[in-house]
């Protein structure tokens, strides 16, 4: 299991208190009743804890595999 997953399942735990089992990444943040607000504070907790940079025209994700799709790019272009 990857640390962002991790990272996530963690994040919404404490926030949302969604049980972690839910955080898959074929699950929908819909689903999870993930609005944009929270998505935001996830984003900056990947800042946090990770060193990425976000900009504006990063895309909006509609799964959690998405999410951390997006985390990846973010990861390797902070590499590069």
């Amino acid at each position: 299991m990857s640390d962002e997953l991790e990272t996530v399942r963690s994040f919404l735990k404490q926030r949302l208190d969604i049980e972690p089992s839910r955080v898959t990444p074929a699950a929908t943040l819909a689903e999870l009743d993930i609005d944009s607000l929270i998505l935001l504070e996830l984003f900056f907790e990947f800042e946090e804890k990770l060193g990425l940079n976000l900009s504006k025209d990063t895309p909006t994700p509609k799964t959690v595999g998405e999410l951390l799709e997006i985390v990846k790019r973010l990861q390797n272009a902070a590499v590069a």
